[in-house]
């Protein structure tokens, strides 16, 4: 039997809510709406550790983040991992290949590809002591790129907007020079070089919609000019004091046109991306492989976008925990439902053994996740509760715990002990913090106490197994992760 070929793309900082197919009241994504309306659509899935790192880290290992280590963002600590995605898959004679972001260390690590085409996007903090413009050359294959077709002084930063920051402006270069283009040209051009006696894994990784806010003019104006739905406002969030506001904080007391100007950039950023995604199906019909392939939508994060007044990600809310995962088999040789809608709770750590199950690859017993397609195909449940966290290396405000169980979210701050309650079924904005109401009280103890279990024994103290110990000092990577 023919073995088929496979297609991931991710997006990054990209939230679950932003496709026109799923509900989105003002997006247009009409190629990412042909995935989720002729192939499965997977409305729970969640990025257990919500930044860049460490949801990568789930992608190319399958394993949980008490299992690979990293339970928060930080940079330099390499990644030794001997089992990967794209090392199982090359191991059983597929031809792999990433294009795009691979945000692994040190740079240019291959992971278990055969070959990279990088661009990680704008990473000054990564400069090892070199300048930044020789430094970036040295690592980034976009770069080079960017000078030959708009000038040789051109650098990734030209827009001056920061890698963080809530401020958006059209793309100034030409649309054929942006980076999720050249994402796709490079997606291409493996797709032409491959060696067409094997399969391949092709992992299309977007730095978009991760700021910079930068989409090219038409697809900022198209949401600039309209009017769009505001941010979630929870009864319980607080609103910053603007005088406090900087241009890369995870909070902000902005204005109403700068929150429209930042959805501008980031719903055009995605427009733009499904655009992209759309060339890069018609490449795979051109090449002729298309009916032999299987594609995979995700991202490794959200982006909170003025949610209850937050930006960026790292936080337990939907808009930056809460993911898409789209699931599309053009030929049919699934047996996938057309156009599903699966409810069950998956995660990151699902995306590899789903493919290798693909691709009739055994699944490594380090590997956490699970494979989806018994959900995709009828509903079957793959876990019944599921345990987030992350870490900030400067510890409070934002180092926090969640835990999915049902209808319910539970929130635990690991600084202050703070608690959070939502009931996501009644509530998915997170409108209604229900963990001050007496008639909750059950549920949260319970799910407490369901979280103290799943942290005992960890490295950090938070628990003693049956209560839960706020104010330890913070851990980014396990120094002993679970075996």
């Amino acid at each position: 039997m023919k073995r088929l070929n496979l297609v991931l793309i991710t997006a990054d900082q990209m939230r679950f809510d932003c496709i026109g197919a799923l509900g989105h009241p003002d997006l247009e994504t009409p190629h990412l709406d042909t995935l989720a309306n002729e192939g499965v659509a997977f409305t729970r899935c969640y990025s257990a550790t919500p930044t860049c790192i460490p949801a990568r880290a789930a992608l190319f290992t399958g394993q949980s983040q008490e299992r690979h280590g990293r339970v928060g963002y930080q940079d330099g600590v390499d990644w030794d991992y001997p089992v990967t995605l794209p090392g199982e898959l090359a191991r059983a004679g597929y031809h792999t290949h990433c294009a795009g972001k691979m945000h692994v260390w040190p740079p240019r690590s291959l992971l278990g590809f055969h070959s990279v085409d990088l661009h990680d996007g704008f990473l000054p903090y990564r400069n090892t002591g070199t300048a930044a413009r020789q430094w970036m050359g040295r690592i980034d294959d976009y770069l080079p790129y960017l000078q030959g077709a708009v000038g040789a002084d051109a650098t990734i930063n030209d827009l001056g907007l920061g890698c963080n920051s809530w401020a958006a402006r059209p793309w100034a270069g030409p649309e054929r020079a942006h980076p999720t283009n050249w994402t796709v040209t490079r997606s291409a051009d493996f797709l032409r070089r491959r060696d067409p006696t094997k399969p391949f894994f092709l992992w299309t990784s977007f730095v978009a919609p991760h700021p910079p806010l930068d989409p090219p003019a038409p697809y900022f104006e198209l949401y600039d000019r309209r009017a769009l739905a505001p941010p979630a406002m929870g009864d319980w969030a607080v609103r910053p004091d603007p005088a406090a506001n900087t241009a890369d904080g995870f909070t902000a007391a902005l204005s109403g046109p700068q929150v429209h100007a930042m959805q501008a950039g980031y719903f055009g950023l995605i427009t733009h991306l499904d655009h992209q995604v759309g060339r890069l199906i018609r490449e795979l019909k051109d090449e002729g492989v298309l009916n032999d392939t299987v594609v995979l939508f995700t991202s490794d994060h959200g982006e909170m976008l003025g949610d209850h007044c937050m930006l960026r990600k790292s936080q337990p809310y939907e808009g930056s925990a809460h993911v898409p995962l789209l699931l599309w088999d053009p030929g049919g040789h699934l047996g996938l439902p057309r156009g599903g809608r699966c409810t069950a709770l998956a995660e990151l750590r699902d995306v590899m053994p789903t493919l290798l199950a693909i691709a009739g690859v055994p699944i490594p017993g380090c590997v956490d996740g699970k494979p989806l397609l018994d959900a995709a195909r009828a509903g079957v449940p793959v876990r019944q509760s599921l345990h987030g966290e992350h870490t900030a290396q400067s510890g409070p405000p934002h180092s926090a715990h969640y835990l999915l169980e049902g209808e319910y979210k539970y929130i635990w701050y690991s600084h202050t002990g703070r608690e959070q309650l939502f009931n996501l079924a009644a509530d998915p904005r997170e409108l209604r913090d229900l963990a001050g109401e007496a008639a909750c009280a059950q549920t949260l103890a319970r799910l407490r106490g369901l979280l103290a279990r799943e942290l005992e024994g960890r490295e950090e103290g938070y628990s003693d197994g049956t209560r839960l110990i706020a104010g330890r000092p913070p851990v980014t990577v396990l120094r002993h992760p679970k075996l």
